[in-house]
């Protein structure tokens, strides 16, 4: 493939061709690392040893060299910034010539770099891009806010994501409360959190990096209803629904996708169109259910009798979450999450998004497929993929 992209000019960087040309964009590779849990087997790496690897997987799936790529977009969320899209492609010895565009859109960002990857395509700006997220919870700064008056910094463990106290809560009480508001029960997700393990257990994860000896994801296990019954609540109320066993741990990973022109598509030996991208922000409070009018924005173009995908990744950051999106939005249970869900593997804020991509990718053989994640402060994204 590389000598056949040579010779339609690609590998060259940007030139007077982009802005030109309008082009449909599509997925020729899509990879990520094994997820670990806090402290596990990436407890030493950080964001850029974790994107590097992956990047790097998806060029050579692909059969492109580094010299073909006009940008880097990475999502993280838990950094303290220093553009750690620039430092990644750095590492990955891509061209200096590549900037690198890092974003924070907490939990959507790794989906929402994919969708803006689309964007840079279709407008013709760039043929060739990496998109995707990254996330070193093991290794995340400390937070300090300072005293304007000259006190000691006060440490803090995550933004304010309202101007608003009182419509800002902590992503475990508004899952807790979101349960209580549709009566989605304990048992009901435990069930679903069980239920995301054994297909996890199942399943053959094709777009797995290998990394640091780890080949699968680090938190999978043979969960039973009797371990989720006895999982501590993790809500401030005793009574609460919310527990260690049906909500996702934080963890270590990175996902990228290769988003490309249609023109390099055509050349590639598995390419599936982006169809359709949209973010969307919501109630605030209520930021499970924030995925549903982005999943609604990305279906609604099509016909009443196609609107249903064929198969969804939807996050788990909570089941009741993914279960208020999967009934919200109308899904089939039995085309959700097929080889598991991140109550499965674990949540790297700023990746998570990519993960789903890159897990569509790898078992979509035909139809179309459904990706959407939600995101603190009401935020949902959702994007379309067509074999």
């Amino acid at each position: 493939m590389a000598q056949r992209l040579a010779s339609i000019g690609i590998g060259q960087g940007r030139s007077g061709r982009f802005g030109q040309n309008m082009s449909r964009a599509f997925i020729i590779a899509a990879r990520r690392t094994p997820v670990m849990p806090v402290g596990g087997a990436f407890a030493r790496l950080t964001v850029h040893d974790l994107a590097a690897s992956v990047m790097l997987a998806c060029l050579t799936d692909a059969g492109l060299e580094a010299g073909c790529v006009d940008e880097v977009i990475l999502s993280n969320a838990l950094g303290a910034g220093g553009n750690p899209a620039r430092v990644a492609a750095l590492a990955a010895e891509l061209p200096e010539r590549v900037a690198g565009l890092s974003i924070d859109r907490q939990c959507a960002g790794g989906l929402d770099a994919v969708i803006l990857a689309r964007a840079l395509i279709e407008s013709g700006a760039a043929e060739v891009v990496l998109a995707g997220g990254a996330e070193s919870y093991s290794r995340r700064p400390m937070r300090l806010r300072t005293d304007p008056d000259g006190g000691p910094a006060v440490a803090y463990d995550a933004p304010p994501f309202t101007p608003w106290p009182n419509r800002d809560p902590l992503m475990h009480e508004a899952a807790d409360s979101l349960a209580q508001r549709l009566g989605i029960s304990r048992a009901v997700q435990d069930a679903f959190a069980v239920a995301s393990h054994a297909k996890a257990m199942a399943a053959t994860h094709t777009e797995i990096v290998p990394m640091h000896g780890a080949v699968r994801d680090g938190f999978t296990r043979a969960m039973t209803p009797a371990l989720a019954t006895r999982a501590k609540v993790i809500t401030h109320s005793i009574t609460g629904t919310i527990t260690a066993a049906n909500a996702a741990v934080a963890a270590d990973g990175a996902a990228f996708c290769l988003v490309v022109s249609e023109r390099i598509a055509k050349l590639a030996a598995r390419a599936l169109h982006i169809k359709a991208g949209a973010t969307l922000g919501a109630a605030p409070q209520e930021p499970g259910l924030a995925p549903l009018g982005a999943i609604a924005r990305v279906l609604s173009p099509r016909p009443i009798a196609l609107q249903m995908p064929d198969r969804s990744e939807i996050m788990e950051a909570y089941a009741v979450q993914a279960i208020a999106c999967i009934q919200g939005a109308g899904l089939d249970p039995a085309t959700v999450n097929i080889g598991g869900g991140a109550l499965a593997r674990g949540h790297p804020v700023g990746a998570s998004g990519a993960i789903l991509v890159a897990r569509l990718f790898a078992d979509m053989q035909r139809g179309q497929g459904l990706a959407a994640i939600a995101a603190a402060g009401g935020i949902g994204s959702a994007l379309i993929l067509e074999a």
